[in-house]
């Protein structure tokens, strides 16, 4: 037997299989036309939008390349100089202060509370 709530009265009621899979008596509706295909639109062909690539801005990656593919010994999160320095010791800076902060609020809420 299914089961739905009344409207009138907020109690449960008895109901029909129909009616207990459509809630507050919405009847599913099947749309008037059936809705366009996502990749059924035309594609453009390589051939046909020319050879040239219009980039956004210039190609970076072959200087890229060789600053971290360098033999140096460094960290390749270390590798593009002074800023990564001061990020990576700022993160680990943050990351070590906050622990920190954690465990003294841990060691401050575990102490029993005066009687007043």
């Amino acid at each position: 037997m299914y089961y739905r709530v009344s409207g009138v009265t907020g109690k449960l009621t008895g109901a029909t299989a129909a009616s207990a899979y459509t809630p507050q008596g919405l009847k599913p509706t099947v749309p008037a036309q059936a809705p366009q295909m996502v990749f059924a639109s035309p594609t453009k062909v390589v051939s046909e939008t020319g050879s040239v690539a219009h980039y956004m801005g210039i190609n970076n990656v072959p200087e890229l390349q060789k600053i971290f593919q360098k033999t140096d010994g460094a960290p390749v999160h270390l590798k593009r100089g002074i800023m990564d320095k001061m990020l990576y010791r700022t993160t680990m800076g943050l990351t070590i202060g906050g622990t920190l902060y954690c465990l003294i609020a841990l060691y401050i809420a575990a102490q029993p509370r005066k009687p007043q």
